[in-house]
């Protein structure tokens, strides 16, 4: 099995998925318009097995305290998958599946899945977390980077949503545990959609883009000049600590998230 390059077609739309990147996106297009930020750090990638910070990288697993390296002094940021080289299980003209097996500084063996399905007006992320021993904490979630401008004389891109409150953010950029009304823009907060995490970018003139999940809780991140970041996830950040999700051997954890899109 391969980590070469990806290449997914349906219709006008063409995505790019990069299993030795972290198992991120890559690039999607949609007649040869590109909507995510370039780079080797963005693109989308997959936040596993946590989302966000991790308060100080330390979480109750059981009766033992775990501590994860502090990639974001003080504390450990969007999990280990994206660090680490992916492998090919199949793909097809418009389908690709990808796997990664857990490892240190993780304590615990599990393999994780993304599964990508590209239509020619959807994109459908799947990740699943499983375990064949011991059990473990884990959350699921995405990190897209949405360009800001997609070019031309096209203005930037508005973000919508209509969550029913907002994690309260802290001095230590994780959530005190209350919850408040929605304060406007600009973000790196997160909020709660207990209906499903459903929220519209639209470019004027040019696009309009819908990420929606089942899941209740999206991070939204727009406080740096070239893209904007809409993140479903399973729990918010600190959840290995405040809303742990257990993987055990007869359930895994699994998520989905999906972009549609529309021309203006």
């Amino acid at each position: 099995m391969s980590n070469e390059d990806i290449t997914l077609t349906a219709g006008d739309a063409e995505a790019t998925v990069t299993p030795a990147n972290g198992g991120r996106v890559g690039s999607l297009r949609i007649g040869g318009v590109e909507l995510l930020r370039q780079g080797a750090k963005f693109g989308c990638f997959p936040m596993v097995p946590w989302c966000g910070r991790i308060r100080e990288g330390r979480f109750l697993d059981g009766a033992t305290v775990q501590q994860m390296p502090l990639n974001s002094p003080p504390h450990a940021i969007h999990g280990t998958t994206r660090d680490g080289a992916w492998r090919t299980a199949r793909t097809t003209k418009n389908e690709a599946v990808i796997t990664y097996d857990l490892v240190a500084p993780w304590p615990h063996p599990g393999r994780v899945a993304q599964a990508f399905t590209l239509t020619e007006d959807a994109f459908t992320l799947t990740t699943s977390v499983e375990t064949y021993e011991s059990s473990f904490p884990a959350q699921i979630g995405w990190h897209p980077w949405f360009n800001r401008n997609l070019g031309g004389d096209g203005e930037d891109v508005r973000v919508d949503f209509r969550p029913a409150w907002q994690e309260e953010r802290g001095d230590d950029h994780l959530p005190t545990g209350r919850r408040i009304e929605p304060k406007p823009s600009p973000w790196d907060d997160c909020f709660g959609m207990p209906d499903g995490v459903d929220v519209t970018l639209t470019w004027p003139g040019q696009f309009e883009l819908k990420v929606a999940s089942r899941e209740q809780w999206v991070v939204v991140y727009d406080e740096q000049e070239a893209a904007v970041c809409v993140e479903p996830q399973t729990g918010p950040p600190n959840g290995l600590n405040t809303h742990p999700r257990l993987v055990t051997p007869i359930e895994p954890l699994e998520a989905t998230t999906t972009w549609s899109w529309r021309r203006l």
